[in-house]
């Protein structure tokens, strides 16, 4: 009988794959609000920036004039000490945080909620934006990092601009013992080894002959132990392109 595999592993919830999250700042997320600030505006000021672990954009301390205090992650071209402004009445300015249905369309925003409230779920990582392309009675449309567009609420809150950091992955690690330590702050396991790479004994992949023994597509339900490859996948590869 072989050891269990890395995902049965990492559902037992060991130390090896847990995440360092007593190191992390503070949860990204703005500050609750009213349908009252909606038509109105709040100042604030960014006073500090900090690093947080595992991420690839720095965080700010923005302090607004209602007391409230929120960390954000910061888009290009905030400074410290910039006055930020929040509300359906704010100028379309880098920092500041609308309702994208107060959005002009075409601007570029990021740290955009799903769902009015709850904080902000879209374009976070480093360098990431998404487009507000129009506004309709449904919603308003926004293209998404991956090209994709979806209908948002017109209270979903957005900040105007791109996430600093951008061209982070473009550097090179260079050495494995900086690639492990971003991979451990993260909460990854590294190195991760190849299923046929291993005896069969191991994996459901391994073996010592040249391809992997069974089928690589698995159900979405598939318990831990088979839920490896292609999870949920449509298609096993590639589609080629029809000659004409």
């Amino acid at each position: 009988m072989g050891k269990r595999i890395r995902v049965q592993r990492r559902g037992r919830g060991g130390p090896t794959y847990r995440a360092s999250t007593h190191k992390r700042v503070a949860p990204v997320q703005y500050p609750l609000t009213t349908k009252e600030h909606l038509e109105t505006v709040v100042k604030g000021v960014v006073e500090d920036f900090l690093h947080d672990t595992g991420r690839g954009s720095p965080l700010a301390l923005i302090r607004f004039e209602n007391g409230e205090t929120c960390y954000t992650v910061v888009p290009e071209g905030v400074y410290v000490d910039q006055q930020i402004q929040m509300g359906g009445r704010a100028s379309n300015e880098v920092g500041n945080i609308l309702p994208v249905g107060r959005i002009p369309e075409g601007t570029m925003v990021c740290n955009i909620e799903l769902h009015p409230g709850d904080g902000g779920k879209i374009a976070r990582s480093s360098g990431a934006y998404a487009t507000v392309v129009a506004h309709t009675p449904q919603g308003t449309i926004i293209k998404l990092p991956s090209g994709k567009t979806k209908y948002l609420n017109d209270h979903c809150r957005a900040t105007i601009g791109v996430i600093s950091g951008a061209g982070r992955t473009e550097k090179p690690f260079l050495k494995a013992g900086a690639k492990f330590h971003l991979m451990k702050a993260k909460g990854h396991k590294y190195p991760r080894t190849r299923g046929r790479a291993m005896i069969a004994a191991v994996h459901p992949y391994g073996s010592s002959k040249k391809s992997a023994r069974k089928v690589t597509t698995v159900s979405r339900h598939a318990p831990p132990g088979q839920k490896v490859g292609l999870i949920a996948a449509k298609s096993a590869g590639q589609k080629k392109r029809k000659r004409k």
